[in-house]
C-alpha cells in the first residue's frame, strides 16, 4: 500500500508538510484499501534472540493424522510495520466481538481451495507477551493477535502438510482501518507531536520510527482474516505450536499415575469384603 513516493522530497520538513497538509486524503486512502501484506522485503534493525520462542520450526510426521491443531500469532501491536503503520492496544476489541466469520487463509486468497480453518475450527483471541516470548530482544510487551487453528487434512491438505514440517514462519492479518491518525516527530505540528510521544514510547523498533518521523497508528481496525504468508507486512508473527493434538506429558502423565474410578470402587469394595470377613 504506497500513498506517496517519499524520495521525492529533499527533506524531513518538506515530507512532514506535505503529510499534514494531505492528512486527510491519504486517510481515506487507507480506508479504502483492505490491508493485508506486501511483498517487498523488509529488513528490521534487531537480532533474534538465542532461544527461538517459535516452538513449530520442527517437523513431526502427520502421516497418519487426520488434523492437527496450530497456534499462529497473525499480528502484533507496539511494532511499525512496513506500511508505516502502529497497531494500539485494544486494535481488535470491537471486531472480535462482531465478526464470528473470521477465516484463517493461505496468502490472503478469498477462495474455498484456500481456506485453511473456519466456524468451530478455529478460535480468535488476543493475548500479551513479551517480545522475548515471540523471539525478539525487544523491551516491553505487545498484546498479539492470535489464532488457535484445527487443520483438516481433507479440507487442505498443501497448508496441513506447510505446518506439519514447520515451515510457515510468518502471518499476516487482512484487515480495514476504522480509527487511526498520524504521529510526526516534530513541535510545530502539536497534535500529531502530541500523538508521537504517547505512542513512540511503547513502539518496539524505536530506531526504524525514528528514521522515518512519522507513523500512523491505528486505534481500531476490522479483522476480516488471518493469513500464512511467506513474508508478512509485520515480521513478528511466527506459529508458535504446530501439533497439539497429541497428548502432552503431563497429561500422559495423569493418564498413567491417576487411578480410574473403576479402580478406586474396587479398592473399597475389597476393603469392605475384607472387614466382613473379620
Amino acid at each position: 500500500m504506497e500513498l506517496f513516493d517519499e524520495d521525492k522530497f529533499k527533506t524531513k520538513e518538506e515530507l512532514f508538510k506535505f503529510l499534514y497538509k494531505n492528512k486527510n486524503s491519504l486517510a481515506a486512502q487507507k480506508m479504502a484499501e483492505l490491508k493485508k501484506a506486501d511483498c517487498i522485503s523488509f529488513s528490521p534493525t534487531i537480532v533474534r534472540s538465542k532461544e527461538d520462542a517459535a516452538k513449530a520450526n520442527e517437523s513431526f510426521d502427520a502421516s497418519n493424522m487426520d488434523e492437527i491443531k496450530v497456534i499462529v500469532i497473525i499480528n502484533t501491536t507496539n511494532l511499525m510495520d512496513s506500511h508505516s503503520d502502529v497497531h494500539i492496544r485494544g486494535i481488535w476489541k470491537k471486531s472480535l466481538s462482531e465478526n464470528k466469520s473470521i477465516m484463517h487463509l493461505q496468502e490472503h486468497r478469498m477462495a474455498f481451495s484456500s481456506i485453511i480453518s473456519d466456524g468451530k475450527n478455529l478460535k480468535a483471541y488476543t493475548k500479551d507477551y513479551s517480545w522475548s516470548e515471540l523471539g525478539y530482544n525487544f523491551e516491553g510487551k505487545t498484546q498479539a493477535l492470535v489464532f488457535e487453528s484445527t487443520i483438516e487434512k481433507k479440507r487442505n491438505e498443501e497448508m496441513f502438510n506447510q505446518y506439519a514440517n514447520g515451515w510457515v514462519k510468518n502471518h499476516s492479518v487482512g484487515m480495514r482501518y476504522i480509527k487511526y491518525d498520524l504521529a510526526i516527530n516534530n513541535e510545530d505540528y502539536p497534535n500529531e507531536f502530541e500523538a508521537w510521544n504517547k505512542y513512540y514510547p511503547d513502539i518496539a523498533n524505536k530506531d526504524t520510527a525514528e528514521k522515518l518521523g512519522y507513523f500512523w497508528y491505528v486505534l481500531e481496525a476490522k479483522a476480516i482474516e488471518g493469513s500464512a504468508v511467506p513474508m508478512g507486512s509485520n515480521f513478528v508473527t511466527p506459529t508458535l505450536e504446530n501439533n497439539k493434538s497429541e497428548p502432552s506429558k503431563q497429561d500422559t502423565h495423569k493418564q498413567d499415575t491417576e487411578p480410574s474410578k473403576q479402580d478406586t470402587q474396587n479398592e473399597k469394595r475389597n476393603f469392605y469384603l475384607s472387614l466382613l470377613k473379620n
